[in-house]
């Protein structure tokens, strides 16, 4: 029991010493002036211009074909529940056509706000 023990302390110490052997001391500051909001901010400003375009290019448009699908599904289930009952149910068309038309603008103006 005494061995167990002893062999696996040794292998988490050495763990411990592999893992502290590879790591870097990442400083975060802008000039060494100790302003890690400056260091943030010249992060975003460089990294922008690629986030903006995954974002505009990949992002919204698999956000959209989802709600474009699930439009399109609500409005076939409302259609066959009117079918049915004899009522139209418009809540649900409406909020994922209103969220539809929301994401398929806001590339133009996103950017701005943020």
């Amino acid at each position: 029991m005494k061995k167990k023990t002893l062999k696996t302390l040794c292998s988490t110490l050495m763990i411990l010493m592999i893992m502290a052997s590879f790591t870097i001391p990442a400083f975060a500051t802008d000039g060494g002036t100790g302003n890690v909001a400056g260091a943030i901010e010249n992060t975003w400003t460089t990294a922008r211009q690629q986030v903006e375009t995954v974002v505009n290019n990949v992002v919204f448009p698999v956000i959209d074909l989802v709600l474009a699908v699930m439009f399109f599904i609500k409005v076939g289930t409302c259609y066959f529940e009117y079918k049915k009952h004899g009522s139209f149910e418009f809540t649900g068309p409406c909020i994922l056509f209103a969220c539809l038309i929301f994401t398929l603008t806001a590339p133009l103006y996103i950017w701005t706000i943020i």
